[in-house]
């Protein structure tokens, strides 16, 4: 496990009327100590970047705010499936419009994974084993096959710096107990229908998604927190470009990934070392990707 300043990540400026919780590799968490939501969280999305684990150097402008507006359009869309962790997007003028007030949740600690397509980790798996997470799948599938249907493969929650690692079903339930384990498949596969028939709709493949569910303590209710449908937790493909066999064309940080293992960047992924700083043409190009996306799903302007 390392801690926030040994991964880069800067300081969490002071936010006055709260308490500085904790800082991830993307988000800074804060307890709010004053007014009416004193005892609830805000959490702001900064321009942070992570790949591999690392926490790069080079940010990404405005992607605080497009993650913050796409999460909060998507939780509209899933309102009737499963009720979000939100309770305002009302924020100190300092992070207006790249943060929200959510609630306190028990989080569960598991990631939740839904995939409709075979690419990054799970195809490792299944060239590996012929299965992902103890799922079996049919022979002959590439990077970028689209999937009989969905699967719910899901991963450990590791601690900040380290690596989250695939795990079976089983060994969810045996972590959680066999009815949350199976609660939680269920809505994250009722979600991920509903994200990628929308996304469908607007000319973007959905390959695959992660999310994370927490109980909220005074009903006992499952509840989506954290960011939701990003093109931080998830792979967003235009449908039109879609080509089995070979890397697909992203909306999402995969960018980023393919410029650090390509032999432009000069990095070693087993030297331990961080990814250097990205080339201004690879920040430019991811940040006009994430606002490509935004603009396509919701079919608001930046």
């Amino acid at each position: 496990m390392s801690d926030a300043a040994t991964l880069g990540i800067p300081p969490a400026p002071a936010i006055e009327g709260t308490r500085h919780v904790h800082s991830g590799k993307v988000r800074d968490l804060y307890e709010i100590t004053e007014g009416e939501h004193a005892g609830e969280l805000l959490m702001v999305a900064s321009d942070r970047l992570s790949i591999f684990d690392f926490v790069l150097e080079s940010t990404i402008p405005d992607k605080g705010e497009i993650l913050t507006r796409m999460s909060l359009w998507w939780f509209e869309q899933l309102r009737d499936l499963v009720p979000s962790h939100i309770v305002t997007a009302d924020v100190p003028a300092a992070v207006r419009g790249r943060a929200v007030v959510c609630e306190r949740l028990d989080m569960f600690p598991v990631e939740c994974v839904a995939r409709g397509y075979l690419t990054g980790s799970g195809l490792l798996d299944y060239r590996a084993a012929g299965a992902v997470c103890g799922v079996p799948l049919p022979e002959g599938l590439d990077d970028g096959s689209r999937l009989p249907e969905p699967i719910f493969t899901p991963a450990t929650k590791a601690d900040l710096g380290d690596h989250d690692e695939n795990v079976s079903f089983d060994a969810v339930a045996t972590t959680i107990g066999a009815d949350d384990a199976a609660a939680l498949r269920d809505l994250t596969l009722a979600v991920y229908e509903r994200a990628e028939g929308l996304a469908r709709d607007r000319g973007i493949i959905l390959a695959d998604t992660k999310l994370e569910f927490g109980r909220r303590p005074a009903d006992a209710a499952l509840v989506l927190g954290d960011e939701v449908l990003t093109p931080d937790s998830s792979r967003f493909w235009p449908a039109n470009e879609w080509h089995p066999g070979q890397t697909q064309p992203s909306y999402d940080k995969q960018i980023v990934r393919n410029w650090a293992l390509s032999p432009e960047s000069g990095w070693d992924r087993s030297s331990g070392d961080a990814p250097p700083p990205l080339p201004t043409e690879v920040v430019e190009h991811t940040r006009a990707r994430y606002v490509e996306a935004f603009e396509l799903l919701t079919g608001e302007t930046f």
